[in-house]
């Protein structure tokens, strides 16, 4: 019997960066950029192991995001993945590519600055990422539970493309565990 959704392959014992790479090889998705980041890492390290995907290392996420758009007009669909202080950079190739191009970039953001963060930068841009995200009427959902990433990304990729919007998925320190800061 075919699956429907994402959510119909759910297993117990996958970690939320099994489930975004099993849900991204579902849409296609075969292009990953990302700025480096130790919450993403193991979901990092997943896709590069993974030949189904191309991964590469970008300088800046203005970068990533304008490969990403250019592959999707070349019929790839990819992600950019980066940390929160990475997404204050992107405000000006969000509202002058892909919203008015109508290109469905997919952003993953690993969320600092909040839950006992100690780098005011990371928090000042935590508490602006939401608004702006609003101001250009993208869409975004916030990950805070394991038993929600699968049917949350499979469906807001699946109106991404249907409607030909970003999306941002941004990963709770309540889901991933954030980053781990050492006395």
């Amino acid at each position: 019997m075919p699956l429907d959704t994402a959510a119909d392959t759910a297993g117990p014992d996958r970690t939320w960066y099994e489930i975004v790479r099993d849900v991204l090889k579902q849409h296609n998705v075969r292009l990953v950029t990302y700025v480096p980041d130790n919450v993403l890492r193991p979901l990092i390290e997943l896709i590069e192991a993974d030949t189904f995907f191309t991964c590469f290392v970008t300088t800046r996420e203005e970068e990533a995001l304008g490969i990403v758009a250019g592959a999707w007009m070349g019929g790839v669909h990819g992600i950019v993945l980066m940390q929160t202080s990475g997404f204050a950079t992107l405000p000006n190739a969000i509202a002058s590519l892909a919203v008015p191009f109508q290109i469905p970039v997919l952003l993953m953001v690993s969320e600092r600055g909040t839950l006992g963060e100690f780098n005011i930068g990371q928090a000042l841009v935590a508490r602006t990422m939401r608004p702006v995200l609003d101001s250009l009427a993208m869409e975004h959902h916030t990950l805070t539970r394991l038993d929600e990433v699968e049917f949350t990304i499979d469906r807001s990729i699946r109106q991404a493309v249907a409607t030909q919007a970003p999306v941002t998925f941004i990963l709770s320190p309540l889901l991933t565990g954030g980053k781990v800061f050492q006395k």
